[in-house]
C-alpha cells in the first residue's frame, strides 16, 4: 500500500494550531484594498478557526 500524499494546496490554505485546531487564512485581502478601511484590511491579516464540519476532509488531505 503506498503513502497517502499531502495535498499541497491544502497544505498551505490550512495550517495547525498549537492546539491541533485547523485555521485558515481570510480572502479578499490582495485585491481591490483603497476601497476597504483600514479595520476591514487589518482584519484580514488574522487567521479564523475552520468550522468542524470541513475540518475532518481537510485532515486527511493534509495528513503527513
Amino acid at each position: 500500500m503506498p503513502k497517502m500524499k499531502t495535498h499541497k494546496g491544502a497544505a498551505k490554505r490550512f495550517k495547525l494550531s498549537a492546539n491541533g485546531k485547523l485555521m485558515r487564512s481570510k480572502g479578499m485581502k490582495s485585491h481591490l484594498r483603497r476601497k476597504k478601511s483600514k479595520r476591514t484590511k487589518r482584519l484580514f491579516g488574522a487567521k479564523v478557526l475552520l468550522d468542524e464540519a470541513v475540518g475532518q476532509r481537510i485532515r486527511k488531505l493534509i495528513r503527513r
